[in-house]
């Protein structure tokens, strides 16, 4: 972490509003031990001023590096939008290709189907076969028996 990170985060906790008021009640007791008011505060303005113009530069520097860092994250947002965008399609593509494929899994079903009717009729024209062949075979033996 940066030095002026560390101050400005300093500055605005407990620690920072207990030295200022020390610093402040140190100041105001310089008056018991015979010094001018006047000067004290001369002194007291002074340094209360210069240190706001420090507050006020780390601040904004602050400030700027946290543009930069939400600039640094809008961009990576915008890249994470393209990212989605680009498996969007890639999902859409899918879907359809899912579609195509069901289709071609009905089609294969319907396929299937008119090819088990074909072979239960194709059983029942053998079995009529096989019974008609059977039937002239008996009527052959019977002959057969008969002369």
């Amino acid at each position: 972490m940066n030095w002026d990170k560390k101050f400005t985060q300093w500055v605005g906790s407990k620690a920072s509003v207990l030295a200022h008021t020390v610093f402040f009640i140190a100041m105001f007791s310089l008056y018991f031990f015979g010094f001018a008011f006047d000067a004290i505060l001369l002194v007291l303005t002074t340094l209360v001023s210069l240190e706001a113009i420090y507050l006020a530069i780390f601040i904004q520097m602050t400030v700027n590096q946290n543009t930069e860092s939400l600039e640094e994250v809008e961009e990576d947002i915008e890249e994470i939008k393209e990212d989605v965008g680009e498996i969007q399609e890639d999902v859409e593509g899918i879907e359809k290709d899912i579609d195509v494929i069901q289709e071609d899994v009905d089609e294969i079903e319907k396929d299937t189907d008119t090819m088990q009717q074909k072979a239960e009729k194709q059983k029942e024209v053998d079995l009529d076969s096989i019974q008609a062949t059977l039937k002239k075979l008996v009527e052959e033996v019977e002959n057969l028996k008969g002369k």
